[in-house]
């Protein structure tokens, strides 16, 4: 339902009422009454069991939020357009932290709500919702978010910085400052209108929309049209010098860079100009790119480390230097993360297995240095070879393992199958799932209906069995 608002919803069932009037034709009644029943409040990842729901799936989130500095708070509403998959009594949807509630309604409606646990928002609405109908979630809110700093994971969600936040959502921060379904298998459409005092700037996924001000005040808009996990949805708040250009396809590149950060002359121009470089190069590695815009952000964020958010990657200037490789990295990930997801956490290897081969990649091309060698290289000094990269377990999803080990089964499996049926893995395998969610059983399947051969006992010892696999 993608780019549908409320009014639209109401013009649409106007005018199907008035063709039913016109026509003589009422709603059959149903055959059985329904049975209402609360939607689950957990979307059933192993690693994250209370994070995501049941019962709907969301269509497009719509946030409206303004920021001020003196006192870090927030005063926001989102609306979500979702689509019941059962017949609900109720809801959740994943919200967190110390912002206060003033008003949540459904379909215009006041609506009953409690707070449980960490980060469940309970809603009943006035009436039952029936299965395949679509229904719109008003929540208005107020207060100052608080990031996550989880021992195992690090930090996300909504972080503080010397002149406004920046907002970085994998695995578990979005709920930090809008009402979400917080799982990687709902992916929705966006937008985001951002008020802040004149003289700082927003910057957010997707595209941008007008820009007005007034009364001291400049609003920020912003727009993803492509399918989003809310993982990937992002905001930066604070003073940024902006660079605009296209890359040599002609796509839109936004890239920006935090005034607070000491950067050499030019860097901006040069930031862009590699940022276009890579997406150019990677959309002939991996076709067409997913998305209708590209770029980065260099934030001083203090999280060390970058993040994939969809079109527009995060960089911590204390990641190291913004170079070639690192953004063939995160600019890898728009078509292996992002574009393609995993349904659970234990299959982020996807993501990174693919991102880190991709550097391995870049390397090859730009800087002379064999992709066998890089893989030569991590072989031999990997250290660490006890964990399953296709399971690596709730607290480990972030370790060497999953991105080292996952872009050596990508080479190991490139010696196994030939460069020719390779290079189509790396095309076909984006371009026939975009958009989409995607499992480690899905890509196995993919290779040997490709290859047409049997690879179960090879992605076995690479994926599955802990051990250095013998070469």
């Amino acid at each position: 339902m993608r780019g549908v608002t409320r009014s639209h919803l109401v013009i649409i069932s106007c005018a199907l009422s008035g063709l039913l009037v016109a026509t003589g034709q009422a709603e059959a009644a149903p055959a059985h009454p329904p049975r209402y029943s609360p939607g689950a409040p957990g979307a059933g990842d192993p690693y994250f069991p209370d994070m995501g729901n049941g019962g709907y799936d969301v269509g497009h989130y719509d946030i409206r939020l303004a920021y001020r500095p003196d006192t870090q708070a927030i005063d926001a509403t989102t609306t979500i357009l979702a689509t019941a998959t059962q017949d609900l009594s109720r809801f959740d949807l994943d919200f967190r932290g110390p912002l206060t509630i003033s008003k949540l309604t459904v379909d215009g409606l006041n609506a009953a709500y409690t707070r449980s646990g960490a980060q469940e928002l309970v809603i009943t609405p006035p009436h039952g919702l029936r299965k395949g109908s679509p229904f719109v979630v008003s929540v208005s809110y107020a207060g100052v978010p608080q990031k996550i700093d989880d021992p195992a994971l690090g930090v996300s969600g909504w972080v503080a910085t010397k002149d406004g936040a920046v907002a970085l959502n994998q695995p578990i921060g979005a709920a930090t400052y809008y009402p979400v379904n917080d799982t990687t298998d709902d992916k929705a459409t966006y937008t985001q209108t951002i008020t802040v005092p004149a003289g700082l700037t927003v910057l957010a996924n997707g595209e941008p929309g007008p820009t007005t001000t007034r009364d001291h005040r400049t609003t920020f808009r912003w727009s993803m049209n492509r399918p989003m996990a809310s993982e990937l949805s992002m905001l930066a708040i604070g003073r940024y010098d902006v660079t605009r250009g296209v890359t040599a396809g002609g796509l839109p590149n936004i890239t920006a860079i935090g005034q607070s950060i000491d950067t050499k002359p030019g860097q901006g121009k040069v930031f862009n100009q590699t940022t276009a470089q890579v997406v150019q190069w990677e959309s002939s590695v991996y076709g067409p790119y997913p998305f209708d815009s590209t770029g980065g952000i260099l934030a001083d964020v203090g999280v060390g480390y970058a993040l994939e958010t969809q079109s527009r990657p995060v960089y911590d200037q204390d990641t190291s230097d913004v170079d070639g490789d690192l953004l063939a990295h995160e600019l890898g990930h728009q078509w292996f993360g992002d574009s393609l997801t995993p349904v659970h956490w234990s299959d982020i290897w996807l993501n990174e297995g693919f991102a880190t081969y991709s550097e391995w990649l870049y390397q090859e091309k730009f800087t002379g240095v064999p992709v066998q060698q890089s893989f030569a290289k991590t072989y031999a000094e990997e250290k660490d070879w006890s964990g399953k990269v296709a399971d690596p377990g709730r607290d480990h999803i972030f370790d060497d393992l999953v991105y080292n080990r996952g872009a050596m089964t990508l080479q190991a499996l490139r010696l196994k199958i030939g460069d020719r049926a390779f290079f189509q893995v790396l095309t076909q395998w984006p371009t026939v799932n975009r958009y989409g969610n995607v499992s480690t059983r899905d890509f196995i399947r993919f290779v040997e209906r490709l290859t047409g051969r049997d690879l179960g006992s090879f992605f076995r010892t690479w994926l599955y069995q802990p051990g250095k696999p013998a070469l």
